[in-house]
């Protein structure tokens, strides 16, 4: 009978984060940014119809970056726990702090248990009543959870996007502002992205019930341009 492998769990860990984060790395950035009436999410983008940014529930907000069709599942997985929570209780208690979290015990299992890893980062961002109400959660490939107040980047080279959204936020900036922030960040000192080559999503405060907002491109260009 011949005995099976031994790989120490170290090693084991290593393999499956570096394996993830490649995955992750060959995938197109995002990123999502405050501003004074909620919060934009700028994705880089060129597709018409699959999408990297959609509506959970009535203020929150899901990205994704990676394998397509693994963020995908669970886009849908949290639309559903969203609108059972919602069914049995109420609408107010759906909030994405409990989305971030069921989505870490989701990634976290399937980090620790699958036979590979999801090859994925995930934004959960929800609106408040105002602006210190905002959050923003960034849910890492082996579940690790990362509360973000002001910006947040995922993919490809998010160190660096990162740093360069730290560097230039500031408190109450316009939509436009934003905007150009992200897609600066974004593209960073080599290569310039228009409007064709993004996705652009909001939550905006307001009286409605739904926030969520989709940009359309022509408007996304005329706020670059601007």
């Amino acid at each position: 009978m011949s005995m099976p492998y031994y790989v120490a769990p170290e090693q084991a860990m290593k393999d499956r984060a570096d394996f993830a984060r490649k995955g992750i790395a060959r995938g197109r950035a995002l990123v999502a940014i405050r501003y004074i009436d909620g919060v934009v999410i700028v994705a880089e983008n060129a597709s018409q119809s699959l999408r990297k940014v959609s509506e959970i529930y009535d203020r929150i907000a899901f990205a994704g970056v990676g394998k397509y069709n693994e963020f995908d599942q669970l886009r849908v997985a949290g639309i559903r726990a969203a609108e059972l929570t919602g069914y049995q209780y109420s609408r107010d208690d759906v909030d994405a702090r409990s989305l971030a979290n069921d989505y870490a015990q989701l990634l976290g299992n399937s980090f620790t248990h699958g036979m590979k890893p999801m090859e994925v980062e995930i934004l959960v961002a929800e609106v408040g009543g105002d602006g210190s109400q905002d959050e923003m959660f960034h849910i890492m490939y082996d579940g690790t959870v990362i509360d973000r107040p002001n910006v947040c980047a995922l993919g490809g080279e998010s160190e660096a996007i990162q740093t360069r959204l730290a560097s230039e936020f500031r408190d109450a900036m316009s939509l436009a502002e934003a905007l150009k922030l992200g897609v600066n960040a974004l593209s960073g000192a080599d290569r310039a992205l228009d409007a064709q080559s993004l996705e652009v999503a909001v939550l905006a405060r307001g009286d409605r019930r739904r926030c969520f907002q989709r940009v359309g491109r022509d408007d996304v260009a005329s706020m670059i341009a601007g």
